[in-house]
């Protein structure tokens, strides 16, 4: 058993070691060049050949940590649709202050094609370096390759260093193209220990060792950045020696990462290793936690000045609540007046974020302010009316899905009032918003809603509520095939808000055109709106009248058209063989369609399609298909239902079955015929 044990470690250490060895920048093999797909993904505009990534802690001049994670990687452009691979493009903080900053430097970057039986280089040039402003906190620095053609292969590495010890940044196995081989390397100084996540999604090997560093720096003392991480490391020499922990991550042969319909954000299912900042333990201090449970991060959070303290600030905003609330408005009437009077005074700067940039009463005098400022401030004024309303963490799903108790992943923070039952989401940062309905990005399935007195909980963000959409036709054929008629459609609740979110803005002639397009090329006349850009609690409803020619096909004597109109669904969503990632609807909803169509005198029912009944396991989702006739006249009745917001991927062959048989459905016509 020993010796087994023995030969396993010897293998992996000799494997990760071959890896290492086998990609050293400036050895572009001519085989590589001559290389015109890939094996992992045969269809593949580019492949990534090696990879290789360590972070490690260092120590500035003045005795500061410093997270710096070096990266390397040769990547092979097999046709013009991989071009794009070779812009690379590295993201860092720039934050307020410039002892605060991240930076970003490539320190080599080159292009080999095959020139006559030979590997001809091309350095990155000077014009070819770039760095971009994305917002007051955020920059890029870019860099595009030069002499890039079908069959290039390129080299790059670059270093980024980080004063921000609580998060190690993310490395990500997995891309949107192949990858032969990947390898990450983190060491981690014995003072700190991190709660890591390392997903599911693909194996990874991991190989474990430690070993004794020392570190020369010219200060005797040091604090040490990203908010309350503040220790002292002292040595008369201006040096420390530490151990490091070292963890090496390997794997080969990575399929892409293929996005597909309905994914919150394919992120979350790229395999990855994440940390988080859990606690410090530094010689002559006490040990520190910052991340070890959910009772520290709340009160780290709560404590907070651009937080908690926020939450006590009333004076601002007294008199204009106590008139909001006058004529003794109460309860539910209430909730709406104080939510309807944030929402309309401020305007959203589109700023994410749970922490107070310039405070809620520069917000309000302003009007205008971040997702805290207005959410923070709208929990204040339902407090101050005397509900039971608490901020709501939660992460929104560009961010992706909070992976282990941390406060650094959260992005965003909205109200939550609380009952017995449940709890009542608000979020005011939309003009098209109700209470009860959070816009699509904080819908991202969980939150942590926390209190006054630093508890907190879990809370389910997925909704739970069937939003419907009701449309109604009553339609007339004539001889030649042409279709007119009268349609009716209401949109409930997150149907709703999704329309006001799309088209409460657009013009309304623009939005006709972009319907008629998408409805079978109808034109639509006698349009009328109700409830777009007022009364947001109640349905939007649609009316108009249509005449479309091309709906219908006369051959010989018989006419064949499709039961559903211009609403059949033609073709199925799901697409892939299989999926290992939830199916997203973001809310479940029942589509309902009643269609009565007049059929033109002189002519009879050949034939209908049959009634349907079909079922997703669980009732997770359900497809009703009806139609009869009496006289001239064949009404159908068609429920399409979605009872859930999220399917798991065992659910997805039968989803894929299960819209297979809906398109199959929707494409059989009734046949008319001539008497």
């Amino acid at each position: 058993m020993k010796k087994s044990l023995l030969l396993l470690l010897v293998f992996v250490s000799t494997t990760i070691t071959a890896i290492a060895q086998e990609f050293e920048l400036g050895e572009v093999t001519i085989e590589e060049l001559k290389e015109e797909s890939n094996e992992i993904d045969p269809s593949a505009s580019a492949a990534i050949l090696y990879k290789t990534g360590t972070t490690y802690f260092d120590i500035d001049k003045n005795g500061n940590w410093l997270i710096v994670t070096d990266v390397s990687v040769r990547l092979k452009i097999y046709n013009k649709d991989g071009y794009d691979y070779a812009t690379v493009e590295v993201p860092f903080y720039t934050g307020s202050s410039r002892s605060q900053r991240e930076s970003v430097i490539f320190k080599e970057a080159w292009t080999y094609n095959l020139e006559n039986g030979k590997a001809e280089k091309s350095k990155l040039k000077k014009e070819g370096k770039f760095t971009e402003e994305i917002n007051d906190i955020w920059s890029v620095e870019k860099i595009t390759l030069p002499a890039v053609k079908e069959g290039s292969v390129i080299e790059y590495r670059y270093i980024k260093t980080s004063p921000y010890i609580r998060t190690i940044p993310t490395w990500y196995f997995q891309e949107e193209i192949p990858i032969n081989s990947i390898q990450y390397t983190l060491e981690i100084p014995q003072y700190f220990v991190y709660n890591r996540i390392l997903s599911p999604y693909m194996p990874v090997e991991e190989d474990v060792n430690t070993e004794r560093i020392t570190k020369e720096y010219s200060s005797n003392g040091r604090k040490a950045g990203y908010g309350q991480v503040n220790t002292t490391i002292r040595s008369q020499m201006g040096s420390v020696s530490y151990y490091i922990h070292r963890k090496t991550y390997t794997v080969r042969n990575v399929s892409p990462l293929k996005d597909e319909s309905f994914v919150d954000n394919i992120d979350n299912y790229r395999s990855y290793v994440k940390h988080e900042l859990a606690k410090t333990s530094f010689p002559n201090e006490f040990e520190k936690n910052y991340a070890t449970d959910w009772t520290t991060v709340v009160k780290s959070i709560y404590n907070d000045e651009n937080f908690g303290r926020e939450l006590n600030k009333s004076d601002y905003f007294e008199d204009d609540i106590k008139n909001v609330l006058k004529n003794n408005k109460s309860g539910d009437d209430a909730v709406t007046a104080i939510y309807n009077y944030v929402r309309d005074r401020m305007t959203y700067n589109d700023k994410y974020g749970y922490e107070c940039r310039k405070g809620v009463e520069e917000a309000y005098e302003d009007k205008t302010g971040n997702a805290a400022e207005i959410n923070l401030m709208l929990v204040a004024m339902l407090r101050y009316a005397g509900f039971n309303a608490n901020p709501v963490l939660l992460s929104t799903r560009d961010n992706g899905h909070v992976a282990f108790v941390n406060r650094n992943e959260f992005n965003y923070v909205v109200a939550g009032l609380e009952s017995q039952d449940n709890v009542l989401f608000l979020d005011a940062t939309t003009k098209q918003g109700a209470p009860g309905l959070l816009p699509v990005r904080a819908l991202n399935i969980i939150g942590r809603v926390i209190r006054d007195n630093l508890s907190s909980e879990q809370v389910s963000l997925i909704p739970s509520i069937i939003s419907i959409k009701n449309n109604t036709i009553l339609a007339t054929i004539d001889e030649q095939g042409n279709i007119e008629g009268q349609v009716r459609r209401q949109y409930f609740d997150y149907n709703a808000f999704m329309f006001r979110m799309a088209y409460g803005n657009i013009d309304e002639e623009e939005y006709l055109i972009k319907q008629e397009k998408r409805l079978d090329d109808i034109e639509i006349s006698d349009y009328t709106v109700e409830n777009r850009k007022e009364n947001y609690n109640e349905p939007v409803v649609e009316k108009f009248s249509f005449v479309g020619d091309g709906l219908a096909d006369v051959v010989a004597d018989k006419i064949y058209i499709s039961p559903m109109l211009f609403f059949s669904m033609t073709e199925n969503p799901f697409k892939l063989e299989e999926r290992n990632y939830p199916v997203d609807f973001v809310f479940p909803s029942q589509d309902k369609h009643t269609i009565n169509l007049n059929i033109p005198e002189g002519y009879v029912i050949e034939s209908i399609p049959s009634p349907m009944d079909v079922m997703i396991e669980g009732n997770v989702c359900t497809f009703t298909f009806k139609i009869g006739s009496r006289g001239n006249m064949i009404q159908v009745l068609v429920s399409e239902n979605v009872n859930v917001s999220r399917i798991n991927p065992e659910y997805y062959s039968q989803l894929k079955d299960f819209y297979s048989t809906i398109v199959k459905k929707q494409g059989e016509k009734i046949v008319l015929k001539k008497a």
